[in-house]
């Protein structure tokens, strides 16, 4: 069982990602600041008071890479925990994604960004542990669906 005093005064952060496809691809970040500082990941970052899920996934997806996208729908929540090097909490957020319909914009690598990255299934599947473990299987699983609906498409 969890010491609850051992993570007094650190409290969940909302924040959100953004899972954007073009073409058979998704965004990749790398990141600058922890948590998964120097990995590659979904853009995002926390979300502002007042502001939606879809806005802040939107928002932070223009700031760190200059895409303009439009939010559809959530796909999924995950906790991300980030320790010390005595293992001790030092943040937790519980991050939202959102997937969103790349639309167009100027890319670049800007705010918490370092890198961006277009990538496919197959590099996300020979990854060798570049992308975070949470980014990589949202990401798959973003592109299999996306692959999956864009073939039952194609005429027989």
């Amino acid at each position: 069982m969890l010491d609850p005093t051992a993570n007094d005064g650190v409290r969940p952060v909302p924040a959100v990602s953004a899972a954007v496809i073009k073409g058979d691809r998704i965004l990749m970040v790398r990141r600058r600041n922890p948590p998964s500082a120097g990995m590659l990941a979904l853009p995002g970052g926390k979300v502002e008071a007042g502001e939606s899920l879809q806005q802040a996934a939107a928002r932070e997806l223009l700031e760190e890479t200059g895409v303009l996208a439009a939010p559809r729908r959530i796909l999924t929540a995950i906790d991300l925990f980030d320790h010390d090097d005595a293992g001790l909490l030092r943040m937790h957020f519980v991050i939202v994604v959102v997937q969103l319909e790349w639309q167009g914009g100027v890319e670049a690598a800007a705010d918490d960004a370092t890198e961006l990255r277009w990538m496919d299934l197959e590099a996300l599947e020979q990854d060798d542990g570049e992308v975070c473990d949470s980014a990589s299987r949202v990401a798959r699983r973003v592109l299999a669906e996306a692959m999956s609906a864009e073939s039952a498409l194609k005429p027989g």
